[in-house]
């Protein structure tokens, strides 16, 4: 016979007040519900105050567990797609959070495929995690269609440098991003204040971040009055060129062209990227940052390139704590807070790759064609 929720719950409540702490796998086993049926309800009875979880068991509340920090004993799992770079500095944000607040990380990696999420997201809901700080595999553009997943998590969930697609379930989640339209106005704006009218992006076009600069240039050059030029695409430039392996020699030749042009300043993303294309720069007779002026962003490595990359820095540690921070808040006010959708701004570390005002520029030539 099937159970109603209201008679699960209280089948739950029995079995905890029988047995003492007990974990979630076991007590759905014992009273014939689904694993994730068990977590639902075990997260109602614990908002509720009727139930107290710790690392993937529930027992009754007692007074000693009144008191404590927000995130004590709180377990908090992390879905990423990679662990190199970027998200590097997110993670580190994150475990810092949860190190002040008391709470335990940890950390599930998917990479880029969105069929892998799920699956990572189910290991880490069996290991009893709390809530979740999610990354999911998603490209503008390009939503995968079994998202609504999401929307059924029995613990409470919020996504990280990700916003979801307006309209769908996903989107009532909280989420923290940065705001990378942002970041690539602070570059065109100091570049416009030295001088530069044009400026030419090379960037990739198969991440979310990447997206997300390719329409902040779009829309930044439309604001400040500059004539945008076709994006160098650095992913599918060249034949044969794949994202782990571009052809950066056919971007460089690709600046160089339009260095010949009257163009002198330049945006790439991302700082690997960035940090190759100088040497290749130099091998064509271009300095930098006296013959180009040259923008990185995301300001992983930009600081140890020859010369130093001028970046633009994403606030990535500051995106994993303010993530990890508005799970904590969620776990402790249930459903009373309304979502919350958070962007950071990012900042503009100036340093030599992009030299001193260049008001005697030659006049530019015209836009150079794809």
């Amino acid at each position: 016979m099937t159970l109603s929720s209201e008679e699960r719950r209280a089948r739950i409540l029995e079995v905890v007040r029988d047995t003492g702490t007990v974990r979630v796998v076991d007590l759905a086993a014992r009273i014939g519900i689904s694993a994730v049926t068990a977590r639902r309800d075990v997260a109602a009875l614990a908002d509720a105050g009727l139930l107290h979880r710790v690392h993937g068991s529930v027992a009754l509340p007692d007074t000693g567990a009144f008191g404590k920090p927000e995130g004590r004993d709180r377990v908090i799992g992390m879905l990423v797609p990679t662990v190199a770079s970027y998200f590097n500095e997110v993670i580190a944000g994150a475990r810092a959070s949860a190190a002040t607040a008391g709470a335990q990380l940890v950390l599930a990696i998917s990479p880029y495929e969105a069929r892998d999420d799920r699956a990572q997201v189910e290991r880490l809901l069996e290991s009893g995690v709390d809530g979740l700080l999610l990354t999911p595999n998603w490209r503008p553009g390009s939503w995968p269609a079994d998202s609504e997943w999401l929307a059924e998590l029995p613990v409470p969930a919020v996504l990280v440098e990700r916003k979801a697609r307006p309209g769908t379930a996903a989107a009532e989640l909280d989420a923290v991003s940065s705001d990378h339209q942002h970041g690539v106005l602070l570059a065109l704006r100091h570049l416009a204040s030295l001088g530069h009218r044009s400026v030419l992006l090379a960037a990739r076009e198969d991440t979310w971040t990447a997206q997300r600069v390719r329409t902040g240039y779009a829309k930044g050059m439309q604001y400040l009055g500059m004539e945008a030029y076709p994006v160098t695409d650095i992913r599918l430039a060249g034949p044969g060129a794949t994202a782990a392996s571009p052809d950066l020699e056919y971007v460089a030749d690709q600046i160089a062209r339009a260095v010949g042009q009257g163009v002198r300043a330049a945006l790439v993303h991302n700082d690997q990227d960035a940090i190759q294309l100088a040497p290749l720069m130099r091998a064509r007779g271009l300095r930098i940052p006296d013959d180009l002026a040259l923008i990185s962003y995301d300001d992983v490595f930009a600081a140890l390139a020859a010369p130093p990359l001028t970046a633009v820095a994403p606030p990535k540690r500051a995106v994993g704590g303010a993530a990890l921070d508005l799970l904590l808040r969620r776990l402790g006010g249930g459903a009373s807070l309304p979502a919350h959708h958070i962007e950071l701004l990012a900042s503009l570390k100036v340093r030599g790759s992009c030299g001193a005002k260049v008001a005697a520029l030659p006049p530019e030539g015209p836009a150079p064609t794809a």
